[in-house]
């Protein structure tokens, strides 16, 4: 699973990622270390004409259909395996696929002393990514959303956590996002993902805390 996430780079480098208007170069951004779930965050999708635009959303996808922001399951998250089945994910699998830019994640495992020690997952040279998302908006609550696909976790992350969300090669980008992707196909390219590409590494026990977040010494290699 995936339940922090980092948006450290500047915007300036995780826009060559992506097709994005000109109007989007020049966005500021600042550093952001420990996004947790339910905070707003951006996101990259298609706009009605076909071209890739940049929209910000709440962590935690709320479906059209939805009467309410917060529900009795997690949202932040789901599960690649069977996403496009399930009644709250299946219309953004159809037709709303989107992009999470990220430069890392957070796991736990139990401390020795019973604690919650994290693990920060990234890129060898820490450079930005996508993870492969789903978006909705709902317009009675007014509220634009997503959640971050997962799959069962590739070595060497799974010595930290048995699923991770998938960090999607960048050649799957444009399909991904195309909502004439057929749904099948889109599972499929799911599997094109940076995978066994992340490394990790422990970091201090401050990031635990969602207010931590504007603060880029949590991610430092923590003494073991």
């Amino acid at each position: 699973m995936c339940g922090r996430f980092t948006q450290i780079r500047p915007w300036r480098e995780i826009v060559r990622l992506y097709r994005l208007n000109d109007k989007y170069l020049t966005r500021n951004t600042a550093a952001r270390y420990n996004i947790a779930s339910t905070q707003e965050a951006p996101f990259v999708r298609l706009d009605n004409d076909g071209n890739q635009t940049v929209s910000d959303g709440r962590w935690w996808l709320v479906p059209h259909w939805a009467k309410e922001l917060q529900s009795k399951y997690p949202m932040f998250n789901a599960r690649s395996e069977d996403a496009e089945k399930k009644p709250a994910f299946r219309d953004a699998y159809k037709s709303r696929r989107c992009l999470v830019p990220a430069d890392g994640w957070y796991e736990w495992t139990k401390g020795e002393d019973g604690g919650r020690d994290p693990w920060f997952i990234h890129l060898p040279d820490g450079a930005p990514f996508s993870f492969a998302g789903l978006w909705a908006y709902n317009d009675k609550l007014d509220v634009t959303s997503f959640t971050i696909l997962t799959a069962p976790a590739v070595s060497p992350i799974d010595q930290v956590h048995n699923r991770m969300p998938i960090g999607l090669n960048k050649d799957a980008y444009d399909a991904w996002l195309d909502p004439g992707t057929p749904v099948p196909d889109a599972k499929v390219l799911l599997g094109n993902s940076l995978g066994s590409e992340f490394e990790y590494h422990r970091v201090g026990r401050t990031i635990n805390s969602s207010k931590t977040e504007a603060d880029p010494r949590p991610i430092e290699k923590a003494e073991v």
